[in-house]
């Protein structure tokens, strides 16, 4: 993960939904990975850890990035199965078993926010999803990201949904 104190390596300040993101993410591949269903307390227990393991801080921009994260998570885990399906329409000639768990987790975060956060452009969604690709997945990861991600956007949101 990037730094949790929302900061990367040149001390440039990370934006909230970005960490958000990021958090979102982690916990669900870590969920996926272990094979347990995503609660709500077991979220809480990820960023108690996830504040102490990385030295967040503990100011208004760190806050915001946890409530952000919690309303992708929330958003993932109720809409998860219209999520995959909407992936796996578009992931053509590759297996969703193929796909790694990074990379679902980072497309499931991205469809989310798409679909049910209006206040964030559909081309925000997938710039950012695949930045994350790239530093957790790879190049190669972030340019499949961005091709998936575009066609759902050219496919699933007209430009009277959301620009």
């Amino acid at each position: 993960m990037s730094e949790f104190s929302g900061e990367v390596e040149n001390s440039v300040p990370m934006h909230s939904k970005r960490l958000g993101r990021e958090l979102a993410m982690e916990f669900l591949f870590s969920c996926e990975l272990q094979e347990e269903v995503p609660g709500i307390a077991k979220f809480e227990e990820f960023l108690e850890t996830a504040r102490d393991e990385f030295q967040m801080k503990d100011n208004r921009q760190a806050r915001r990035a946890e409530e952000y994260a919690r309303k992708l998570y929330e958003s993932v885990t109720l809409e998860r199965e219209a999520i995959d399906e909407i992936i796996i329409r578009y992931c053509e000639n590759w297996a969703w078993e193929r796909l790694s768990h990074v990379d679902r987790n980072i497309m499931r975060v991205a469809v989310a926010e798409m679909r049910s956060f209006e206040d964030v452009p559909v081309i925000v969604s997938i710039d950012e999803a695949v930045e994350i690709a790239r530093d957790f997945s790879g190049v190669e990861a972030g340019n499949f990201i961005n091709g998936v991600l575009n066609a759902i956007k050219n496919r699933e949101f007209s430009a009277a949904d959301k620009k």
